[in-house]
């Protein structure tokens, strides 16, 4: 029977292929009271199971292949540090003492428990994080069932027999296993749970591998061997496709397969708009590593490194001064006199640091001590930071970017810290760039207001449009449930957007936007209306950005600007914005 199945996009692309249902092993446990006496039996049982989780979680960093995007090595040291939580397995424990419990039963009890207070959380994107737990349990319960072996065997048998490629269907999948299946011709995935900024949409992004998550039923509905097409584009799943509809989107797939092989043509073409206005087009990066790729995509430099990366989820304790300053003096190396943006430590709700620290940043929320407003709370550490970044400037142009600022009382406590940083590496006699150029994120409507103290102060500005966006409208943008209300084009973002960059433009002020905006090309053409001429972006991204830029004319476009920006009924909007293509 064919039928089609709707959820989220939240990766580009078309897959097809033969459905391999996956079910939740903590569905499958058998449940029984273990006799009195077989309590230490059990115990070792269960002990004995997140051993092996850890390895296999261990195993799985150790072996992740050289082009997995640098998300993934963080997402295992996040299940690392769950499984590493005493907590979890003293709640088991005493479910096995107490109450007998076998060890899968206690197990999934405590799943439940944590399940449903994740569930009472009303901030949406902590909601989100549950996730996590349950695949971290899921692991240990397969362990402890002995099956993880028997498993991979089946899947690899599967995919021996099949000729088509495989289309995972789960009701979620951790992101780590997203690679294990990968090696199997695993091509898309479709699954029950998830939002848009989920872990595993952002790892299916950096793998440009199509999916569709908060497909509700998927697992119930899908059967094992079914035919699928997975239209990321739109988040539809197409189940037992007639021929005419396979045949159709086998052409769409064969286009998409021809268009980013002529993108590789671009690659050393200058960015200029057909008026000849020159754009820069740079890469957003996590790890120095990252460098190497945005060279090889084309970028003029790094238009954000996200320096908490560098922090997260370590267990050997926070990088000391001289680690960061070789991460960094090791990206502006590489990037040959290029721009280097190091933001500093811009800590959120997803993003916890190391043990040390962890009594800090466990309960950030996206309206909490974010950014420098936690930097600040910690200014041995933040002058670590900046030393780091301020040696780093001696082997190029490297640059500090200070995120989530709003007041003026914030930016001269950053300048203090860093002129103090400058003074204590000139005590110590070690070089740097004394005149660096610093810079500001953009990212609440509070700095679009007060931007001329901005203006003042800093060298250069970068918009962050993904907070500027849920900040503005107040939508949690990883919370499916309102995931159709986060608008890019609501003109209230898009009027403060065109307010950023006009007013640097008349300030004589560098400004680009660094958010997901710049890195989608069918946004191209109105963010050069408004005058951009800085784009920042994942590297995956940048040609298709520039393909639309070397066809655009940036005067042209300007005379539609107008309109648009004082146009505020949404289908009127989306006519206007469309006919730039034309232009």
């Amino acid at each position: 029977m064919t039928f089609a199945i709707h959820g989220l996009s939240v990766s580009n692309g078309v897959a097809i292929g033969r459905a391999l249902t996956i079910s939740s092993a903590s569905l499958e446990v058998n449940h029984h009271f273990i006799q009195s006496g077989q309590e230490q039996q059990e115990l070792k049982t269960l002990f004995d199971a997140f051993e092996a989780a850890k390895k296999e979680l261990f195993d799985l960093k150790t072996n992740l292949p050289e082009d997995a995007p640098e998300e993934m090595a963080a997402f295992l040291d996040v299940h690392h540090l769950i499984l590493n939580d005493p907590e979890l397995q003293h709640k088991a424990e005493e479910l096995i003492k107490k109450r007998h419990f076998n060890a899968a039963w206690a197990l999934t009890t405590v799943l439940d428990e944590l399940l449903a207070t994740f569930e009472s959380i009303e901030d949406p994107y902590l909601k989100e994080r549950g996730a996590d737990f349950r695949q971290v349990i899921e692991r240990v319960l397969v362990a402890l069932k002995g099956a993880h072996h028997s498993e991979d065997h089946h899947l690899q048998k599967k995919v021996d027999r099949e000729s088509s490629e495989v289309i995972i269907v789960a009701q979620d999948i951790a992101p780590h296993d997203m690679l294990r299946f990968k090696e199997l011709n695993f091509c898309a995935f479709v699954t029950d749970l998830g939002g848009k900024n989920s872990h595993t949409a952002i790892v299916a992004r950096s793998l440009d591998i199509p999916a569709a998550v908060g497909v509700k039923n998927a697992s119930d509905l899908i059967q094992q061997d079914d035919w699928l097409i997975v239209d990321g584009d739109r988040g539809i799943v197409i189940v037992n496709p007639p021929s005419i509809i396979l045949e159709e989107y086998r052409h769409r797939q064969a286009e998409l397969r021809l268009a980013k092989n002529k993108l590789q043509l671009l690659k050393h073409t200058p960015t200029k708009t057909l008026d000849g206005q020159k754009i820069n087009l740079l890469a957003n990066i996590e790890m120095p590593e990252d460098a190497a790729e945005a060279l090889s995509s084309g970028a003029l430099g790094i238009g954000l490194f996200r320096s908490e990366f560098l922090f997260m989820n370590r267990e050997d304790g926070i990088p000391d001064e001289e680690e960061q300053y070789q991460a960094y003096a090791q990206t502006v190396t590489a990037m040959h006199g290029m721009p280097v943006n190091i933001r500093t430590i811009d800590i959120g709700a997803d993003k916890n640091l190391d043990s040390e620290l962890k009594t800090i940043t466990s309960d950030i929320s996206p309206l909490g001590l974010r950014g420098i407003r936690w930097s600040l709370t910690e200014p041995d550490i933040f002058l670590e930071q900046l030393r780091a970044i301020l040696r780093a400037s001696a082997h190029g142009k490297a640059q500090i970017l200070i995120p989530m600022l709003t007041q003026s009382k914030e930016i001269e406590q950053t300048f203090d810290l860093i002129n103090m940083a400058k003074r204590q590496l000139d005590e110590r006699g070690i070089a740097y760039n004394p005149k660096i150029q610093i810079g500001a994120m953009i990212e609440l409507p509070a700095a679009v207001f007060i931007l001329p103290v901005f203006l003042q102060h800093f060298d250069f500005l970068s918009v962050g449009t993904n907070d500027l966006i849920q900040y503005t409208l107040g939508i949690d943008r990883a919370d499916a449930s309102v995931a159709h209300l986060y608008d890019p084009l609501h003109p209230a973002v898009l009027s403060m957007i065109y307010k950023v960059i006009y007013d640097c433009q008349e300030a004589n002020k560098p400004v680009s936007i660094c958010g997901e905006m710049a890195g989608d090309a069918s946004l191209t053409r109105l963010l050069i209306a408004m005058g951009l001429k800085d784009f920042s972006m994942h590297a995956s991204q940048l040609l298709m950005v520039k393909r639309e830029l070397l066809k655009a004319d940036m005067s042209k476009l300007k005379n539609s600007l107008t309109e648009i920006l004082t146009t505020f009924e949404p289908n009127l909007q989306a006519k206007l914005i469309e006919r730039l293509s034309n232009v």
